[in-house]
């Protein structure tokens, strides 16, 4: 087998470095197995995997790349790779690879010991680490960061729900978020977005707001935290909650509608994801009166809600069919992706209650964004300490690429 020698440089960053060590590689016609690259406050890291001509030693062209090395102010150093090791680093590429996103308002080494503990621990190996948050202003208050740290991990767990359940346990525990998912072609080729409304897109749930206003806010809340939570059909509290809505004059929509407030990144998702032509949908179990209001606003392509019946300008109290509940949030996003011509492994699925689980669980990426407990631990990634444009780093975007 030919001689293969891995090559690190390490030391101050400067043009034309690349350019100036592979140019001394070019001429003795070596082999380039694995290069990669990185710079980390101006200080370079450079490795080169090389392959050597067999009919030449190594020495002569080692011995340009040191002393090139020297006058560039730049620290080299060579390690000899055996046959049986190159045979083990070919063979690892086959493995499957996987990508840890963490997420914290501040990412601190404790974060990353944590994450990389239990990679390790379930036998996957890191083999790249970068950051796709943007560089943190000093003096920023503590909760205006935005830190992601992104882990190309190689290998398959042998439990990946124990492995899940313990990231979820270390984003509580540290108040991160800690997102696990295959590396795959759709990571970066999702094409729908769908969004619950309520405490999802808009900082509140409507049909409280409209509760207070009827005088009956206290009775309608405690009833969707429970219908939220889960312990409660969705059907059957949305049908008792409008109830209590009957004689609520038409006149108050207009300031309530006013009076809603976008969740944090909200409008910097969207506008991204329209950049990027995906299409979005509002998938709500509140009211189209809201929804439209907000599609009109944030430029979102198709919305699905519940009517709100009016009568003599007064708000009914009944129901129309079909409600949109969680069944049915599951089928309109299949409705969308088959309309798009996309798999569903291309849909990206937000919401924080119980109702949206079933359209979670069919998307390919799944989000739970400030969720309750049980929503949490059902979907498939959990979003609770950054803003709702968190979800492009889980698509692997950077902020130096216009978020």
């Amino acid at each position: 087998m030919k001689e293969i020698v891995l090559i690190n440089i390490t030391g101050p960053d400067r043009p034309g470095l690349t350019a100036a060590i592979t140019g001394l590689l070019a001429r003795a016609r070596v082999n380039i197995l694995d290069i990669g690259q990185a710079v980390i406050h101006d200080t370079l890291s450079f490795g080169i995997l090389v392959e050597m001509p067999a009919d030449q030693g190594s020495s002569d062209v080692l011995k340009e790349v040191l002393f090139r090395g020297y006058e560039l102010d730049q620290q080299v150093r060579f390690t000899p790779v055996s046959a049986d090791e190159y045979s083990r680093w070919v063979t690892g590429q086959g493995k499957p690879r996987h990508i840890v996103t963490l997420l914290a308002r501040r990412v601190t080494a404790e974060h990353i010991a944590r994450v990389s503990e239990i990679t390790a621990r379930y036998g996957l190996n890191i083999d790249h680490i970068d950051r796709l948050s943007g560089r943190i202003p000093e003096g920023l208050p503590e909760d205006q960061g935005k830190g992601c740290i992104e882990f190309s991990v190689r290998g398959e767990p042998e439990d990946p729900a124990a492995l899940r359940a313990e990231f979820l346990a270390i984003a509580q525990e540290l108040s991160v978020d800690i997102a696990f998912q295959q590396d795959s072609i759709f990571r970066r080729n999702r094409r729908l977005v769908v969004f619950d409304m309520d405490s999802t897109l808009i900082d509140a749930e409507v049909i409280d707001e409209l509760a207070k206003a009827a005088g009956v806010g206290d009775a309608v809340a405690e009833i969707t935290e429970r219908a939220m939570r889960g312990e409660l059909d969705f059907r059957a509290s949305f049908r008792e909650r409008m109830a209590l809505l009957k004689g609520l004059p038409v006149s108050t929509l207009d300031s309530i509608a006013e009076s809603l407030r976008l969740t944090e990144g909200a409008e910097t998702l969207i506008a991204q994801l329209r950049r990027l032509g995906y299409k979005t949908a509002i998938l709500s179990g509140g009211f189209t009166y809201f929804a439209e209001r907000l599609q009109q606003r944030l430029g979102i392509d198709y919305v699905y809600a519940n009517s709100l019946p009016v009568e003599d300008g007064l708000v009914t109290g009944e129901v129309l069919e079909p409600i949109v509940d969680g069944q049915r949030k599951a089928e309109l996003l299949r409705q969308l992706a088959s309309q798009e011509g996309i798999s569903l492994e291309q849909t990206i699925a937000v919401g924080d209650g119980a109702n949206d689980l079933p359209m979670l669980s069919i998307a390919g990426l799944g989000v739970a964004f400030r969720a309750k407990p049980l929503v949490k631990q059902s979907a498939k990634q959990a979003i609770s300490t950054l803003g709702l444009d968190g979800i492009l780093y889980l698509l692997g975007f950077r902020d130096r690429e216009g978020m």
